[in-house]
C-alpha cells in the first residue's frame, strides 16, 4: 500500500499498515513523497530510491512503490536554454530530455542502490512537449532482480500520451561490463 502526502503543508504522520513500511522521502519544496518497497526489494532504506536521496529528471515524485511503480511529474519551464535552438519559432522539450526523466523515475522504481541505463526498446514520441506543459511521468516494473530490471515508461501531458517506452532496461553498477574483468 503506498500513500501519497502532498508537498505543501505539515506532513501527517502515516498510521502503520500492515506490509512494508513507507517511508518519506525528502522532495523539493516543503513537504514529502513516500517510497514503499515491494516484495522484491530488500530491506534496504527507501530513501536510496531516489538517486542521490534528491530528484533527478522529475519536479516531484507522486509515488513510488519500490520493484513494481512510480509516478512523477515534471514541469517544463519556458526559461531552458534548449528551447533557444530546438525551435526558435516553435520550442519543443527534446526528445532525450523526456527520456533522461523516464530513466531517473524507473532508476527510482528499480529501488536502493545505483542504477544505469542499459538498453532502451520500442520508444515513440507521439505529441510535442513545449515550454509551461506539465508531464506526467509513470513507471511499471515488469521484470526485477538484484541485477537488471526492465520497466515500462509513459509520459503524458495536456491529457494525451506525448511519449511511451516499451522497454527501460536498466542494470546494477555492481554488475560487471562487457569485456572486463
Amino acid at each position: 500500500m503506498t500513500t501519497t502526502v502532498p508537498a505543501a503543508g505539515p506532513t501527517p504522520t502515516p498510521a502503520p499498515v500492515p506490509g512494508p513500511a513507507p517511508v518519506p522521502v525528502p522532495v523539493s519544496g516543503a513537504g514529502s513523497a513516500t517510497v514503499t518497497a515491494g516484495p522484491a526489494a530488500g530491506a534496504g532504506s527507501a530513501a536510496a530510491a531516489v538517486p542521490g536521496g534528491g530528484l533527478g529528471g522529475f519536479d516531484r515524485l507522486l509515488e513510488a512503490v519500490v520493484g513494481e511503480r512510480a509516478a512523477a511529474v515534471r514541469n517544463v519551464p519556458a526559461t531552458l536554454t534548449c528551447f533557444t535552438d530546438h525551435f526558435p519559432r516553435h520550442p519543443v522539450l527534446p526528445g532525450v530530455l523526456l527520456l533522461e526523466s523516464m530513466a531517473a523515475l524507473a532508476r527510482t522504481a528499480a529501488g536502493p542502490g545505483t542504477w544505469r541505463l542499459a538498453a532502451v526498446r520500442g520508444v515513440r514520441f507521439t505529441h510535442f512537449v513545449g515550454p509551461g506543459d506539465q508531464v506526467h511521468l509513470t513507471v511499471e516494473v515488469i521484470a526485477h532482480g538484484p541485477h537488471r530490471t526492465e520497466c515500462r515508461a509513459t509520459a503524458r501531458a495536456g491529457g494525451r500520451v506525448v511519449a511511451t517506452a516499451r522497454v527501460l532496461a536498466l542494470v546494477s553498477d555492481e554488475t560487471t561490463r562487457e569485456g572486463t574483468a
